[in-house]
């Protein structure tokens, strides 16, 4: 397998997955640049990352990446207990971080910068705003667990991700006691470690 990524991206979150399961796998750089380039656009359509390549396969979209790697290696526990439930609880907290979290972050990455200075930075506040509300939930969610869910799975990685975000564009992690203590945990951890290594974050 093959993961195309950008240092920090949320294709981080399929790096590490890849560390903790263990198994042989590649990693290239995408350059924003390179991401609409002729040759990476026939890989991904949308110039975006995260790709994942097997074999002839290519597999695009962060949340369908980690199901799939969650699925292609039960083994690693990833996915859950195995039980309907506890896939659809790995799954909701997945959403969360991938369908509720992320998008929220697009005013903080120049995507309002067309409304102009003061708009833009409205609507970087308002974001924040939200942001606070979102990662209060994740706190609670963490109250007494190492991990989201309970055990270690694909939503711990992309929660991670996006709370790297929210500190480096000032969203307001003020108090958040368990969101802290599971962010220190995940730095601590040596999948976390050598994938942020890979990308070049350390």
């Amino acid at each position: 397998m093959k993961l195309y990524y950008s240092p920090g991206a949320c294709s981080l979150a399929d790096h590490i997955a890849l560390e903790w399961i263990g198994k042989p796998y590649q990693v290239e750089r995408v350059s924003k640049d390179h991401s609409k380039s002729p040759e990476y656009l026939k890989i991904n359509p949308a110039g975006a990352v995260p790709a994942l390549q097997d074999g002839d396969w290519v597999l695009t979209q962060n949340a369908a990446i980690l199901n799939f790697l969650a699925d292609s290696f039960p083994e690693s526990g990833l996915g859950g207990d195995g039980s309907p439930k506890g896939r659809a609880e790995v799954n909701k907290w997945l959403a969360f971080a991938n369908s509720d979290v992320h998008p929220t972050f697009h005013p903080m990455f120049g995507s309002t910068a067309y409304l102009g200075d003061e708009t833009a930075e409205k609507t970087k506040e308002a974001a924040r705003v939200k942001l606070r509300g979102l990662f209060q939930r994740a706190d609670e969610q963490l109250v007494g667990k190492v991990w989201l869910t309970g055990s270690r799975s694909i939503a711990d990685p992309y929660l991670y991700v996006v709370s790297r975000w929210a500190k480096a564009t000032g969203v307001d992690l003020s108090g958040l006691t368990h969101l802290d203590r599971f962010f220190k945990n995940m730095e601590a951890d040596a999948g976390v470690q050598k994938a942020l290594k890979d990308e070049g974050l350390t």
